[in-house]
């Protein structure tokens, strides 16, 4: 039986246009894009539960009801055909179509046909709004409806909201460009558009990291971001709550479990149920999770109903939202708690497998087998990746999972876990929060087990000599550990070596770096070349760590140009490989500072050195965290403050590599003798081996200022003869000739000693020996008559004088990103806006940073405010 149209009820609250809710955003890339594609016949608007599809669209007919007639009507699951198609023809008559009184029933196949004859002589634009098309049921909808949407006649707009897209012909539409589309990830809120729901949620501008950390955990869901806000106002630490996936799990758990689980079919519960453990999941592995067949299929399902599972592009995998994973995992832990564990324990057999170690020790790690994830990652040398920052290369079409992820797991081994492999794991973590002794400590043990372990093959041994040769505190145990692993490589399998480029790179780097704490600079400064070349694209964690340590070893000779070059170039490796922040080194960040303080530019200085002081390896590693005492001591004296810098460098530290020990000795003779102690500069130069010219240079230099010229120009000659000599040496060797020429009356000799130090240090822009050489320096260069410009580019630059003002002024295109960042705009928002790529705008940031004196994106926006730049 049928039921007449004209009989079936119509409802006239469902033509009523939904209230905007509190605090709502006005998204206007969002409605742009609606009046764009309200210029053709369709408009198709899917998304999540939550991802507010009927707030924007809502928003949109809003601000068109004076200029065109806009009828909205809401559906949901009780309407059936019939009632459908009788809302249909009341809208369309309330928007002034001309529809006849008597179109028949709702079984009826001529309806569409007289509908869309109507609609053919609309005198002016009529915009149709369904909201939830996708919860009416029957055939009869679709096809009616495509019917109307071909044949309406050019005034009829269509716009359709659902969670799935409708039963429509779109591959035809869209070849033809009849239909236009916002779909989720659109929908999603930018960093701005968040940062304004969060101010009218809460009253106030938001903390940046605040939004960061709630964009990060949302990705931008609509739902998901209100209700968090909600919970966060009643919060006493917002930022706290901001970062607690717990706290953001428990904010829309409810909303998620009711909306999207709730209403999904029992095969699609369990498998989302099981999927959820892992967050991202293969068909062959939901199989292997399910016992299920048609996991491929139910997957695609959950896709088109938007049920927030998203295909991984390229690949066969699927990713379920990060917080609906989590609610999913809460779910599965309060009814079935042994459930979780088990799965995880399928899975890393599966990604065993299938070659996939990261993800293998990952599972098996959330499971609690230890030894079985210790086993894994030793016997495919997942060592090498770790410490590298490198993903394996594939042999499957399985995506490699995040290092920095397996590694995290890895480190939540219990201490006690039996095995060599547990062992060598746990010297490899060491390795990895930059403690070479804890790593070195921990090898005896694993290497006494590797004997007793009949099983133990190549890839075993190889771990242990290779992190031997990361962790060696001299050159030639440095040496020994790299003809060994030269060895073992050989021993591994073809494809197991072929998957594991990074073991040359990491041997390179491993032995450049013994030599660079040795103090053996050039030989390190060729190492650490040789390492950079090996790298190539796989592994820019070890690229930018490399070319950090290599613009250290050009700093200390004085070749700055190539250090900045170098240390540029380490920032750029890690932010263009997307290198985690807790990976990344602090090298590059003090090789800038040593750059900037021997330019005298000391604002930037202090800013490189703070930068470089958030990264963990400035100060555990020995070499660096030396490195940080005496660019800041360098500093301190700059300033005048010598207190200061020898507070720095005596203050306690464990003991380091002689490399390391002499840097420190050279900054502490030099703080004390910018301070006049000369006997305290002596005492400090007898921790210097003799043969580094610096310390010649720094005992002429406390000789000369006791009055002992004759002693200090033999000394100035035998450190002239020395092919170690560094720039910033032969500069300071040459001054102090000039100065003794001076004291001896020569004023003629003393002005061409001194052009000779000015030309020796232009090209590098070397500042610094001129700064410390005192008075007399200043006076002879007054007195350089027809010579006065040569002295110029000493003072001229000024960096950040007492002004305020940048040494540089910005770029046109530095004063738009960071107009663009003021107003809370991601990196990737601005190089979207901007139209450039994300490392470009990462450049333009740096740049930045370098000329405001600042180093970090807050600071860069008050200061430039402060100058009036933006």
């Amino acid at each position: 039986m049928t039921v007449s149209l004209m009989r079936a009820p119509v409802l006239g609250a469902k033509f009523a246009l939904p209230d905007p809710p509190p605090g709502l955003v006005r998204r206007q890339r969002l409605t742009g894009r609606l009046d764009r594609g309200a210029q053709g016949p369709l408009t198709l608007v899917t998304g999540a539960a939550g991802s507010g599809k009927t707030a924007v669209v809502a928003s949109w007919a809003r601000s068109r009801a004076s200029s065109s007639s806009v009828v909205w009507l809401s559906l949901d699951e009780q309407d059936t055909p019939q009632s459908f198609w009788a809302h249909v023809v009341e809208g369309l008559r309330r928007g002034g179509a001309a529809v006849g009184g008597h179109l028949g029933d709702g079984s009826d196949p001529g309806l569409p046909v007289r509908i869309a004859a109507a609609l053919e002589e609309l005198p002016a634009p009529l915009v149709l709004v369904l909201d939830g098309l996708d919860r009416v049921r029957g055939p009869d909808v679709a096809s009616g409806l495509r019917f109307v949407v071909e044949h309406a006649g050019p005034a009829f707009r269509l716009v359709v909201l659902g969670r799935s897209e409708p039963a429509l012909p779109l591959h035809r539409y869209r070849v033809e460009g009849r239909v236009a589309e916002i779909g989720g990830r659109e929908l999603a809120f930018t960093r701005s558009e968040a940062a304004r729901l969060l101010q009218a949620q809460g009253g106030r501008p938001p903390d940046e990291r605040v939004v960061d950390l709630l964009l990060e955990r949302t990705e931008g869901w609509a739902a998901g971001l209100r209700l968090c806000a909600l919970a966060m106002a009643r919060a006493e630490d917002p930022f706290a709550f901001a970062g607690s996936a717990a706290a953001a799990r428990q904010a829309v758990s409810d909303y998620l479990l009711t909306e999207v689980l709730a209403v999904q079919p029992a095969a699609s519960r369990d498998l989302l149920l099981r999927a959820g453990v892992l967050g991202r999941v293969h068909p062959d592995l939901a199989a292997a999770l399910t016992g299920r067949t048609d996991c491929e299929a139910v997957l695609h399902d959950l896709v088109r109903r938007h049920a927030f599972v998203e295909p991984v592009a390229g690949t066969r995998w699927f990713r379920v939202h990060p917080l609906f994973a989590a609610v999913l995992r809460g779910r599965l832990r309060s009814r079935q708690p042994a459930l979780e564990t088990l799965l995880h324990r399928r899975a890393a057999r599966w990604y065993a497998a299938h070659c996939r170690t990261a993800e293998a020790v990952e599972e098996a790690a959330a499971g609690g087998e230890w030894p079985y994830a210790a086993a894994q990652a030793v016997r495919h040398l997942a060592v090498g990746p770790l410490l590298a920052g490198a993903a394996a290369a594939p042999l499957t079409s399985v995506p490699a999972a995040d290092t920095a992820t397996a590694a995290a797991a890895l480190a939540r081994m219990p201490e006690h876990t039996p095995g060599a492999a547990a062992g060598l794991v746990a010297a490899a973590c060491c390795l990895a929060r930059d403690d070479a002794a804890g790593c070195r400590a921990r090898l005896p043990r694993a290497e006494q087990e590797l004997v007793h372990e009949p099983a133990a093959g190549p890839a075993e041994l190889l771990t242990l000599e290779l992190l031997r040769l990361l962790s060696a505190p001299d050159p030639a145990e440095a040496d020994r550990a790299a003809r060994r692993v030269a060895e073992l490589v050989p021993l591994l399998p073809d494809e197991e070596r072929a998957r594991h480029p990074e073991i040359e790179p990491l041997c390179l780097y491993g032995r450049a770096r013994a030599l660079l704490g040795d103090g053996r600079i050039g030989a390190a400064r060729e190492g650490l070349a040789e390492a950079v070349r090996a790298c190539g694209d796989g592994a820019p964690a070890l690229l930018s760590r490399c070319l950090g340590r290599l613009a250290l070893a050009d700093a200390a000779v004085g070749a700055l140009s190539a250090a900045e070059e170098h240390g540029t170039a380490a920032l750029d490796a890690a932010d263009g490989g997307g290198v985690p922040e807790e990976d990344r080194s602090g090298a590059a960040w003090l090789a800038l500072a040593s750059v900037a303080v021997e330019r005298g530019d000391l604002r930037t200085a202090a800013a490189h050195l703070d930068r470089a002081a958030g990264h963990a390896d400035t100060l555990r590693d020995p070499v660096l965290a030396a490195e940080h005492s005496a660019v800041r001591a360098q500093l301190e004296v700059a300033g005048g403050h010598w207190h200061a810098a020898l507070a720095v460098l005596d203050a306690p530290r464990p003991p380091g590599p002689p490399g390391a020990a002499a840097r420190l000795a050279v900054a502490h003779a030099g703080a004390a003798l910018a301070h006049g102690d000369h006997g305290a500069a002596l005492t400090a130069l007898r921790a210097v081996p003799e043969a580094l010219p610096a310390r010649t240079v720094l005992l002429a230099q406390a000789h000369l200022a006791a009055g002992q010229s004759a002693q200090a120009l033999r000394l100035i000659a035998r450190a002239e003869g020395s092919a170690e000599a560094t720039l910033p040496d032969r500069v300071r060797l040459t001054l102090l000739r000039a100065h003794c020429a001076l004291l001896d009356g020569d004023e003629t000799a003393a002005r061409d000693r001194l052009l000779h130090a000015l030309d020796t240090a232009r090209p590098e822009l070397l500042r610094r020996p001129f700064a410390e050489a005192g008075p007399w320096l200043r006076h002879l260069a007054a007195g350089l008559n027809g010579h006065s410009s040569a002295y110029e580019w000493v003072t001229a630059a000024a960096p950040h004088a007492a002004d305020g003002m940048p040494v540089e002024e910005l770029s046109p295109r530095e004063k738009e990103v960071l107009a663009l960042v003021a107003r809370m705009m991601s990196t990737e928002e601005v190089a979207a806006e901007l139209q450039l790529s994300v490392n470009t705008v990462k450049t333009h940031m740096r740049g930045i940073f370098r000329k405001l004196g600042v180093s970090r994106r807050r600071d860069a926006v008050e200061r430039a405010r402060d100058l009036h730049v933006i």
